[in-house]
């Protein structure tokens, strides 16, 4: 099983960065009504939650800047943003380092306890295995919005 969590890993982040690339920079920043957030912020969210729940199980220094907890971290939104985002050139740069780092990982390591578990609302994780399922389901919510506001947005410009 933990060769198919990073199998599935890769396939993710792949389809992201594929998609990410063919997005022209004009259009990160747009935010259509009823959207919270932009293609920019969930991309951003994708990587700075991504490292959250890694370093939950491995031990990683995180190579995002500091300030990407300010602009991307759960409940923030580009409205409220003082400082400049990161541009589509670093937010690539930053997911790809990332998929990178997944063939680092030892598939041992899913089977780790998390003591005490993480819980993440209703969420209850026991194995840092599931810590990573819930980072693929995670990122995958989110490039799935990406592909709603890029719909959007072409059908806007019709």
């Amino acid at each position: 099983m933990s060769n198919a969590l990073l199998s599935m890993s890769t396939s993710v982040r792949q389809m992201v960065i594929h998609q990410v690339q063919s997005i022209p920079e004009e259009s990160f920043d747009v935010q259509p009504d009823p959207f919270n957030n932009t293609i920019r912020w969930n991309l951003g969210h994708i990587a700075f939650v991504n490292e959250y729940f890694l370093s939950l199980g491995l031990s990683i220094d995180s190579r995002l800047p500091d300030h990407y907890a300010q602009l991307f971290k759960p409940g923030t939104k580009p409205a409220d943003w003082s400082d400049i985002p990161p541009t589509k050139e670093e937010l690539i740069q930053n997911l790809t380092r990332q998929l990178s780092s997944f063939s680092d990982i030892d598939p041992s390591v899913f089977d780790k306890q998390m003591d005490p578990p993480i819980e993440l609302g209703p969420l209850k994780f026991e194995t840092f295995g599931e810590v990573f399922n819930f980072a693929i389901v995670h990122e995958s919510m989110h490039f799935a919005t990406v592909s709603c506001l890029l719909k959007v947005l072409q059908y806007q410009k019709v």
